[in-house]
């Protein structure tokens, strides 16, 4: 550890105490955005969204002659930073080393078709329960093939072993033959309680659930627990929604378009281009409902999780309001997002509008893809980061508590750094260990048309010590100097080391695996045995004590984009270098209180109390 003097290159700048006087507030709901991306004139291209009148907001607010560069006193953005903070983090791609040899093939011809653009996502496990984390990821191939095609890529599973082993491909001996699907994205969860990690594989079409048989192998159940949603399906979560102690699973749906028949979608000109969200129809997301049986009933309507028009990519489940219930935030492209705020008794209300986060501040829906949560003023409330389309910017939403969420983007620094960048993956981490968050952004455009130069587009790293967000992409490794074509992005400690590193899916590029090589400080990490809650302890909340310092985090389910990362939690502490006391919220209720925790090292809590009563809904 070398702390590096406050006055670093990546230390943002302060700012005058008068520039916090000017607050926006819209709650409005928007039918729609514009898509228009800008181009360069040398290369601009007649685009098929020309032909489309820009979407308005319901409530056409104009935006204010101020820049508005800070939130009002009313929402002072946290604790201060402290006088000291380290070097920003950085980061080597390190996948050809660690045997991590893997593409995501498109199977793209020139036709393109719109699902070409979304693909695809990575799932961190420990299939065979020896500590050390491993992959899946999924694959695409021919999106016009048939179940029974041959010939085509498939689903990858990687093997991980001890620091400085390399990863092994253990698909062939470990995986069925399920037939040929064109995943997207995968959720990760022991829904069976039975200590093994079970995989559920979305695709375009039939979607896929992979049962751990417990001896290195995976059997395909999908039909028998009643999972099989045969729409377009993107990203997926586990997370127990009634309260019952097993996992539900949440499915995001995108819209009707079949590749084998697709809508015909061209610029004036005749070329053709990906077709606009909003000219296919939006097909219903889906809750299934752990029956404790081995089997799942689709319950989204019933428990309340629907809303009109949703075109999901994302979804994060997280309890928002600190009420020992979780929510669920779901990401949807060019329409309102959704917030099903808990109820009890596995019942949810949709309060996204009522709250602020369901469009902009300017009242506009955006393209929402990825997601990122967490704490990033340290304020005890988990905040929530999306990326978004070209020329939109990504958004954050503040965490208010009762008041809601605001839209900070333009108050902290946010919205122009993000304007030339398609967002899609993405994660909120505290990589450096500072104890300050930091946002991982992997871009790249959805037009595939050849030749288009805003296809691939370089990563992003943004570090926050208050009050405002700093670009440090250009000091983090030679990895953000390249252009990608990036969607999933899932974090993992893939070497044990206590520090997140990253896997990112590109298309038709290999994946990079980012071994996080930051001058850290002190750090905690810690994972869960569930008895009373589920085994992965998915929607456990920790408030850890370290000195006068306090740290909220959420073993949070979902996020990313199709993505479902290592299940631990990540604490910076910074200089602190004595013990430091936690406060455990299992979702079972249980509460638990560890003194005098010994710091730099990882630590597996296991519920004190286990399951006692028959955990099957009625």
């Amino acid at each position: 550890m070398s702390p590096a003097r406050a006055s670093g290159p990546c230390r943002p700048n302060p700012f005058p105490h008068w520039a916090w006087g000017l607050l926006f507030l819209a709650t409005a709901v928007a039918v729609g955005c514009d898509r228009n991306a800008p181009q360069d004139p040398a290369v601009q291209v007649a685009d098929r969204r020309q032909a489309e009148p820009p979407a308005k907001p319901l409530f056409d607010i104009k935006p204010s002659t101020s820049r508005g560069n800070g939130p009002s006193d009313a929402v002072s953005q946290g604790s201060a930073p402290p006088s000291s903070q380290l070097a920003s983090s950085t980061f080597s791609n390190v996948a050809a080393r660690a045997g991590l040899d893997f593409t995501y093939q498109t199977g793209a011809r020139g036709e393109s078709l719109m699902v070409e653009t979304m693909g695809g996502g990575c799932g961190v496990l420990d299939f065979d329960n020896d500590g050390h984390p491993d992959l899946f990821l999924c694959q695409g191939g021919d999106p016009t093939a048939p179940a029974d095609a041959k010939g085509q890529p498939t689903d990858r599973l990687f093997r991980g072993g001890a620091p400085g082993k390399p990863f092994v491909d253990v698909a062939g001996q470990a995986l069925p033959d399920s037939g040929h699907h064109y995943s997207q994205g995968v959720a990760i969860g022991d829904y069976d309680d039975d200590g093994f990690d079970d995989i559920y594989i979305t695709n375009v079409g039939r979607n896929t659930l992979l049962h751990n048989q417990g001896d290195g192998t995976f059997v395909d159940v999908t039909d028998a627990a009643g999972v099989g949603d045969a729409r377009w399906s993107t990203s997926a979560a586990f997370a127990d929604l009634t309260g019952d102690g097993l996992l539900d699973l949440y499915v995001c749906n995108y819209v009707d378009y079949d590749p084998r028949d697709p809508k015909d979608c061209r610029t004036p000109a005749g070329e053709r281009r990906i077709c606009h969200p909003q000219s296919v129809d939006a097909v219903a997301d889906e809750c299934y409902v752990n029956q404790g049986d081995g089997t799942f009933k689709a319950e989204a309507k019933q428990r309340g999780l629907f809303g009109e028009g949703n075109k999901a990519l994302g979804v994060s489940v997280t309890d928002f309001n600190l009420d020992g219930r979780p929510d669920l935030y779901v990401a949807n492209d060019t329409t309102a997002n959704f917030m099903f705020i808990n109820q009890g008794q596995g019942q949810f209300k949709e309060q996204a509008l009522l709250l602020g986060c369901a469009v902009d501040r300017m009242g506009a829906a955006q393209a929402s893809m990825g997601l990122a949560v967490g704490d990033y003023d340290n304020d005890g409330l988990v905040d929530i980061y999306s990326t978004h389309f070209y020329d939109e910017s990504n958004t954050l939403y503040r965490n208010l508590g009762e008041r809601g969420f605001q839209d900070v983007t333009g108050f902290v620094g946010l919205h122009e750094l993000t304007l030339p960048r398609l967002g899609f993956g993405t994660a909120m981490q505290d990589f450096n260990q500072d104890g300050h968050q930091e946002i991982f952004v992997t871009n790249g455009h959805i037009e595939n048309y050849p030749n288009n130069p805003l296809h691939k587009m370089r990563p992003q790293l943004f570090a926050y010590a208050g009050p405002r967000w700093q670009d440090c992409s250009d000091r983090a490794g030679e990895f953000f100097t390249g252009s990608y074509v990036g969607r999933g992005v899932a974090v993992c400690d893939y070497n044990l080391d206590g520090a997140p590193d990253l896997i990112v899916v590109h298309q038709d590029t290999p994946t990079a695996l980012l071994e996080n090589t930051s001058d850290r400080g002190h750090w905690l990490k810690l994972s869960f045995r569930g008895r009373a809650s589920n085994r992965r302890g998915i929607g456990c909340q920790v408030n850890l004590r370290a000195g006068q310092r306090k740290i909220h985090q959420q073993l949070s389910a979902g996020g990313s984009y199709a993505c479902s990362h290592e299940p631990a939690i990540f604490f910076g502490l910074a200089d602190h270098a004595g013990p430091v006391e936690i406060d455990v919220l299992w979702p079972s209720g249980n509460r638990q209180t560890l003194r005098d925790v010994p710091i730099d090292q990882t630590l597996v809590i296991q519920e004190p109390t286990a399951r006692t009563v028959d955990p099957k809904p009625e």
